[in-house]
């Protein structure tokens, strides 16, 4: 289990189970280091994904070449679900993430590379100064006229730093040779920017660990979830299994997809013809565009607007119906 400031560690071997609780900071890595050392154990280390939280602890580990990884916090929840886990504790929590580690042998982490690490921190800033931007405005919407000027102050101060950061974010990119190219392809899909780019480039995995489009829809979370029993059949909707902030930043560039992108504009009129809603549009527009996004880095070619779909039947029928959500 990963908090922010501590790591309780659960070892599951076969001459029992250790447990241990260190500082999740340089020193506590350290410490950890020794006790399995001590205990002569190199385990596979499983970390629930908490973002800057857990990459510490996962570089470190997988520095002294333990094999790492990092699961979904929302995986670990459901499996806690299926042993009817009603206990909520750190330790409690360490043994479900061993538990499920130890049973389903997640896909090993690989630490990214200097440059895109570097783009994660300042994508992951430049969204921070967003939220504090948004509970700045609604301040201001609340505000009496003798505060209303701190909060356009600190409003102006906050698109100062969005500005700020949206350069290096540009710098970063022009730095690097691999993001260079990779940014280019992603900007030719029609609904995809800079900003859509670096966000999407910072979150996914990286293109040779994904199988098929497919499994970035599902990391994404923009897959269907049915809704069937016995003869009533209910409403699809997204999964939303996935990579919350990623399918957050694909919901506006669907939207502008929908305008500008001959692709999913076909899509569209496909479902509308059969009378399907609005949000079943966005989310099959959204899980289009993880497609799309997939194609162009996978084969590294830009977007073609007239490149056929080459998905199977049953692939095209499950994208058709694919359905809405925000």
């Amino acid at each position: 289990m990963l908090a922010p400031r501590q790591l309780d560690v659960l070892l599951l071997l076969p001459s029992g189970q250790h447990a241990q609780t260190f500082a999740n900071t340089a020193k506590g890595f350290l410490a950890l280091a020794r006790w399995l050392a001590a205990l002569k154990a190199t385990p596979r280390v499983c970390l629930e994904a908490t973002g800057s939280y857990s990459l510490p602890a996962a570089r470190f580990l997988h520095q002294r070449g333990l094999t790492v990884s990092l699961v979904n916090p929302l995986a670990v929840h459901y499996f806690a679900r299926t042993r009817m886990s009603r206990n909520k504790t750190d330790a409690h929590d360490a043994r479900l993430i061993a538990q499920y580690g130890q049973q389903h042998q997640p896909r090993a982490w690989q630490p990214p590379a200097p440059a895109k690490e570097q783009l994660q921190q300042w994508v992951r800033i430049r969204e921070q100064i967003l939220e504090a931007r948004v509970i700045a405005l609604q301040h201001l919407e609340s505000a009496p006229a003798a505060t209303a000027g701190l909060f356009r102050a600190q409003l102006r101060l906050l698109d100062r730093q969005i500005a700020a950061v949206e350069t290096q974010l540009r710098g970063a990119v022009q730095a690097d040779a691999v993001l260079q190219k990779a940014v280019a392809l992603l900007t030719s899909i029609p609904g995809v920017g800079l900003i859509t780019a670096v966000t999407v480039l910072s979150i996914m995995p990286e293109i040779g660990q994904l199988e098929s489009a497919r499994q970035l829809a599902a990391f994404a979370g923009v897959t269907p979830s049915q809704n069937q029993s016995g003869t009533f059949t209910g409403r699809s909707r997204l999964s939303k299994m996935g990579h919350a902030r990623l399918r957050k930043a694909l919901y506006f560039p669907a939207l502008t997809a929908l305008r500008h992108n001959p692709r999913i504009q076909s899509l569209a009129i496909r479902l509308a013809q059969k009378g399907k809603s609005k949000m079943v549009i966005i989310g099959a527009a959204m899980r289009l565009l993880t497609h799309l996004i997939y194609g162009v880095l996978k084969h590294q070619k830009p977007f073609d607007p007239q490149h056929q779909n080459k998905t199977s039947p049953r692939a095209a029928a499950s994208l058709q119906l694919a359905p809405g959500g925000g």
